[in-house]
């Protein structure tokens, strides 16, 4: 059974039934996941005695438990990015809490690792902590929450994740992110004169041109200011921000701020998040106030100082119509309905806030000289986006087990390994049976199965049914598996060992020299000839059987070669095509006679078959009819069969087929349709 894979359920859900269609899905969850949350809650040390959902994510496939342990409250959380991703900041949860952030801690589960990777996503648990939203009333909840941002980016510097994460950055994303917004800012002016029948499409015409303006203006600013010097510095140099951070995200708690929901973290210049801070701020306030942005900009330098081109990058991302930008992009969705419904009045609010943001960000910019200027000369070099560790990532080391992904290719691969080990003991075992066997079998039992092979191979020599191999040829190259040429190379060895038996039983006699070479070349020949009666060259001193590697050429080994070995060899070979020639010459004149003996039959059938004609001749008329002529000529008989050429040479030719031969005229072939007649001729 394939395991269920996590995917957002609110697509899943679309044209169900009336009950499920009203249902808040934001509050719920498909049973699969309960089952599989259920699943996940075992692999921990712990008994939970109820589960309640705090929130879901149905648009993206996440969800949140509050649940009760033996071991005290804690939460559940389903991660609804890939595992490689949500492994990109479970590592960094994992690195601020050893570094001392107020971040809920990871709980590990029974096999140590801090996540269940589980219906394709990763989730984890930590402990429940009991937390309180910051004030939004006054100045000191907003700085509350500046100050808690600076701590958590502090403490982020030097991170590396662990290996097989995907990494997450918008570092070197601030030029592109810029020149889309402008350039969306002049298709929101191209879908205000299409639409121009729309509520809100004057409105927006009106003042389109101005924050267009402001868009390319700043995309200036940043390509003159140091943002390349700082970039250059690396990812681990700046830490991480944690994009979506706010008076949910950030909340008071045992011993001051806590930042949660981690999930989404990226690398980038950590005052990113100070700036949407900043401006949803204001723009939640109807109006910039210089004093809460000096106020919140203070508090975070308190928490994670700033340097003076910071502070300048800052204020040119925030005089980017980001919030011009972040309400009016809903018109690229649904258009009409947006621009006759919703557009004109956030449209309002949105300038009527910004006639106060210019004269803001002008007396904020005078507080730059309050920071000391950055060191980034030394890394003005850099070219690429090169990670530089801190200080503080050189001594946080992963203990890379507790934080590998099961993926299913390992799990394939793991498998085959398994399987491939299997069969390598498989052969080991079958090798070590076989040289066993081989030692306990008695030496006369090899001799006479020796004996045995070599009558066997004579025969097929002595038959023609086998050709020799000349013995210099060279072993073929095999395209075969390594373990199938080690079982080979195993069987040749044990034939090998059985020729060396069978030599040793015969007791060669050792060459002496002589004078009269001849003589002796005829006793070697002779002597081969009694024992073997086969294709063997052998010396007196050197008795080796080649018949078992003439069966197979990709076992022999080459030896020595003589003088002496050579004549012999020659003469064993003209014994052997002496009697092939006589064997072959037996075999010719067989299929000879047998070849004669059918041609003979079938010319008596011919004949009998020309007489029948003759004696009952066939009608003409249809072939006058066709042929428009008066014909009384007969059918004529066919010539009797001659001996063709493969029976003159006696060639073993398989005969064509013949065609068939019949005497109703109901049977001939009839002429071809559609072939034009001409007097009587087709």
């Amino acid at each position: 059974m394939e395991e269920y894979l996590i995917k957002p359920w609110d697509i899943h859900r679309q044209g169900t039934g009336a009950a499920e269609a009203a249902l808040n899905w934001d509050m719920h969850v498909p049973p699969e996941i309960d089952t599989i949350a259920e699943a996940v809650i075992k692999m921990y040390d712990m008994s939970v005695s109820s589960r309640t959902l705090i929130t879901s994510k149905p648009d993206k496939g996440g969800a949140i438990w509050r649940i009760e342990t033996n071991k005290g409250p804690r939460s559940l959380k389903l991660l609804h990015r890939s595992p490689e991703r949500s492994l990109f900041s479970v590592g960094l949860q994992e690195y601020v809490v050893k570094q001392g952030a107020r971040v809920p801690a990871l709980i590990p589960a029974k096999d140590g690792k801090l996540f269940v990777e589980m219906g394709g996503k990763l989730w984890i648990v930590t402990d429940w902590i009991n937390l309180q939203p910051a004030t939004k009333v006054d100045l000191v909840g907003a700085q509350e929450l500046c100050y808690g941002l600076g701590e958590f980016h502090r403490h982020t510097k030097g991170y590396l994740p662990p290996l097989g994460a995907k990494n997450s950055s918008r570092l070197y994303r601030w030029p592109n992110y810029y020149q889309k917004i402008a350039k969306k800012i002049g298709w929101m002016r191209e879908m205000a004169s299409a639409y121009s029948e729309t509520a809100a499409s004057p409105e927006i015409l009106s003042v389109v041109d101005e924050y267009e303006r402001q868009a390319q203006e700043a995309i200036t600013r940043l390509q003159q200011s140091a943002y390349s010097k700082m970039v250059a510095m690396g990812e681990p140099h700046w830490g991480l921000v944690h994009q979506d951070y706010g008076w949910s995200n950030g909340q008071n708690g045992p011993g001051g701020l806590w930042v949660i929901d981690l999930d989404g973290v990226s690398y980038d210049l950590p005052f990113r998040d100070l700036r949407k801070l900043i401006t949803s701020t204001m723009d939640d306030m109807g109006v910039w106030d210089v004093g809460w942005m000096r106020g919140m900009i203070d508090a975070y330098h308190k928490a994670n100082p700033l340097d003076a081109e910071s502070f300048d990058v800052l204020l040119i991302d925030m005089a980017m119509p980001n919030e011009f930008y972040k309400h009016l992009k809903e018109m690229f969705f649904d258009p009409v309905t947006f621009l006759n419904t919703e557009a004109g009045a956030i449209l309002q609010r949105v300038v009527a806030t910004d006639q106060t943001k210019w004269q803001a960000l002008a007396e904020l910019s005078k507080d730059k000289s309050k920071y000391a200027a950055g060191s980034y000369e030394q890394a003005a070099v850099a070219q690429s986006p090169d990670k530089i560790p801190s200080q503080a990532s050189s001594t946080f080391i992963w203990e890379q087990k507790q934080w590998n992904l099961q993926t299913k290719k390992r799990a394939d691969q793991t498998e085959k390994e398994a399987v491939s080990a299997s069969s390598n003991d498989k052969q080991k075992s079958s090798k070590k049976e076989s040289a066993t066997k081989r030692e306990t079998v008695p030496a006369e039992e090899r001799k006479i199965k020796v004996v045995k092979r070599d009558k066997a191979e004579e025969k097929k020599v002595s038959s023609g049914k086998r050709e020799t191999v000349p013995f210099e040829e060279k072993k073929p190259e095999s395209s075969e598996p390594k373990e199938k040429q080690k079982v080979e190379s195993s069987q040749s060895k044990q034939k090998k060992d059985a020729v060396k038996d069978k030599v040793a039983e015969l007791k060669p006699v050792e060459k002496k020299s002589s004078s009269n070479p001849a003589a002796e070349e005829k006793e070697a020949v002779r002597s081969s000839a009694s024992r073997r009666k086969s294709l063997t060259s052998s010396s007196a001193s050197n008795v080796i059987n080649l018949l078992p590697y003439l069966s197979n050429p990709g076992t022999r080994t080459p030896r020595a070669k003589t003088a002496a070995s050579g004549r012999n060899r020659q003469a064993s070979l003209g014994t052997v095509r002496s009697k092939r020639k006589s064997s072959g010459a037996a075999a010719k004149a067989k299929r000879t006679t047998t070849v004669r003996a059918l041609q003979t039959k079938r010319t008596e059938a011919s004949r009998a078959i020309a007489k029948k004609r003759q004696a009952k001749p066939l009608s003409s008329a249809r072939t006058a009819s066709r042929l428009g002529q008066k014909s009384t000529s007969t059918t004529k008989p066919r010539r009797a069969a001659t001996t063709s050429a493969s029976s003159r040479h006696g060639y073993n030719k398989v005969p064509a087929p013949r065609n068939r031969v019949t005497t109703n005229p109901a049977r001939k072939p009839k002429a071809k349709q559609g072939m034009k007649k001409y007097k009587g001729l087709r």
